[in-house]
């Protein structure tokens, strides 16, 4: 299965052959349609104007259930289309949390993180960490900024093909696994605001918003 959404992140529409249907459950290739991965929720949208209630990566294919019998068969092209204003959602608030974990990794080399999860309203990182960790916020923030306002390409790309094991790089900053729908430029993330959740002794959440 070609995953389209990771050489064309920006794309939000898309015809593409049937694979295989059983029930509800159908394939395609290539596809648009990011699966929930890694943290970052799945995209929204439909598939030949069917509301698609769920994608699931099963081994190396995604599957997608549908909301509603297919008018279609196997060997169809039918159209995808996504939800944009979601997915660009999620792909500012993914990076914005890999940007923050890895200036957390710089300041902490030891720091384990614990949870992630990016949805299209906020993104979080828990670690396991004692202590307060609002306080590190200003310096992190101002980190951040400096990234934002430099405007540095980010290149993403494969690290192993077979295996579908990709990752993102921002040249002189890190180089980091991930398989998720990245932005071209740090410019893109905008403003973000940190905001700290006890969950637990000796476990910290960080979340982060989208100002603009």
């Amino acid at each position: 299965m070609e995953r389209a959404f990771w050489k064309t992140p920006y794309l939000t529409t898309l015809d593409a052959p049937v694979l295989s249907i059983e029930g509800r459950d159908i394939m395609i290739s290539p596809t648009i349609f990011f699966a929930e991965s890694g943290g970052q929720e799945s995209d929204q949208g439909t598939i030949n104007r069917i509301e698609v209630s769920q994608a699931t990566v099963e081994g190396d294919q995604i599957v997608y259930r549908l909301a509603a019998d297919p008018d279609f068969t196997v060997g169809d092209l039918v159209n995808v289309q996504i939800d944009w204003p979601r997915r660009y959602a999620l792909m500012r608030l993914h990076f914005a949390a890999e940007i923050v974990l890895e200036l957390f990794y710089k300041k902490f080399p030891e720091l384990e993180k614990i949870g992630a999860h990016i949805g299209q309203g906020k993104a979080r990182i828990d670690f396991a960490l004692a202590g307060n960790v609002s306080q590190h916020f200003p310096d992190i923030l101002l980190q951040v900024e400096q990234l934002v306002a430099a405007d540095l390409p980010i290149e993403s790309r494969f690290t192993d093909t077979e295996k579908l094991r990709r990752c993102w790089r921002i040249e002189g900053f890190s180089q980091v696994p991930c398989g998720g729908t990245h932005l071209r430029s740090t410019r893109e993330v905008g403003r973000i605001r940190l905001k700290r959740n006890n969950i637990g002794a000796h476990k910290e959440r960080v979340e982060i918003y989208l100002l603009d």
